[in-house]
């Protein structure tokens, strides 16, 4: 290519440059605008519209008389297909959900989070005195009070004051764990 065809080429695409410039800036607002009632989020509406220009950039339209038009009918069509996929990821994550109960799958995080608190209730069992420890695993594990105390050896009457000592050492315990 010689010097005056670089000229030429630059000269016609530093006018396109500004062309395209002058009607992104006409047309920015009206396709955000609409893109933002029809998709009721900022950052997706942005995006929507940023592809919509991004389109006109690569394949802009045979003639220049439809231009809004064009840049309307795409701009909703993008904001429709994104609704659709929305629509579609929701159920997808509600089958999701909906199989998980049905075949007793729990939340991962819930999961770590319940076997944390476990280790913790253990920690506490064993530094808390022995009796006492007993007493609340085997209360909490079902058994009546003069269950308990044919098996710590201690008196029906006794074990309501015993498990109450019980209780607060172990409250004790934990809000120290738990830093208050």
């Amino acid at each position: 290519m010689t010097n005056d065809t670089h000229r030429v080429h630059a000269a016609s695409s530093n006018k396109d440059a500004t062309e395209f410039d002058a009607v992104f800036l006409e047309n920015w607002q009206p396709i955000y605008r609409v893109l933002m009632r029809l998709v009721g989020d900022h950052a997706e509406a942005e995006d929507l519209a940023l592809e919509t220009f991004w389109r006109l950039y690569q394949r802009p339209p045979a003639n220049d008389r439809g231009l809004g038009g064009w840049l309307y009918r795409v701009a909703t069509n993008l904001g429709l297909n994104a609704l659709r996929a929305r629509k579609r990821r929701q159920q997808h994550e509600l089958d999701a959900a909906k199989w998980a109960i049905e075949n007793n799958v729990s939340d991962p995080a819930q999961d770590v989070a319940a076997e944390e608190e476990r280790a913790q209730v253990r920690t506490i069992l064993g530094e808390m005195d022995e009796r006492q420890a007993r007493l609340l695993i085997l209360r909490h594990s079902g058994m009546a009070y003069k269950e308990l105390a044919d098996t710590l050896g201690v008196s029906v009457n006794s074990v309501g004051t015993l498990l109450v000592r019980a209780e607060r050492e172990f409250e004790k315990k934990w809000r120290e764990t738990r830093g208050g």
